[in-house]
């Protein structure tokens, strides 16, 4: 497993699986936002209060690359750091199955910040949040 700013556990639960017994590709998803959401609100974030203040933080573009299948009752961990790319707020992502540390899934997740209903050039609230990992 590589160095990270973050990490939640999970556990596969059976309803998350296909027909193949195998995590179903769309839930993978699942697993980065909640990691992703997770990290925000211990840095003091909150998505409604942030809404409230008229910014809201989307997902621009995701790319996932699938390594090793999870199944079900699989424990894993979601790891994630930070970079600040331009305008964008850009999660790198990993999964890895534990106790073996098989690397499940490697995502780039880049994000930006819509304040008043247009896109952001920077935006004060996320950059004051996340400098220190920049």
């Amino acid at each position: 497993m590589k160095t990270c700013i973050y990490e939640l556990p999970f556990k596969v639960r059976d309803y998350e699986c296909d027909l193949q017994g195998i995590v179903n590709n769309a839930n993978y998803q699942h697993y980065l936002e909640h990691t992703r959401h997770e990290f925000i609100e211990t840095e003091g974030i909150n998505f409604a209060d942030l809404h409230a203040q008229g910014i809201d933080v989307v997902v621009a573009r995701i790319e996932m690359a699938f390594k090793t299948p999870l199944k079900s009752g699989d424990k894993f961990v979601c790891q994630l750091n930070l970079k600040k790319e331009g305008i964008k707020y850009v999660f790198y992502q990993e999964i890895y199955r534990l106790p073996d540390n098989a690397l499940c899934l490697k995502a780039k997740v880049d994000t930006v910040a819509v304040v008043e209903g247009r896109l952001a050039a920077a935006c004060e609230v996320l950059d004051r949040a996340f400098e220190k990992y920049f």
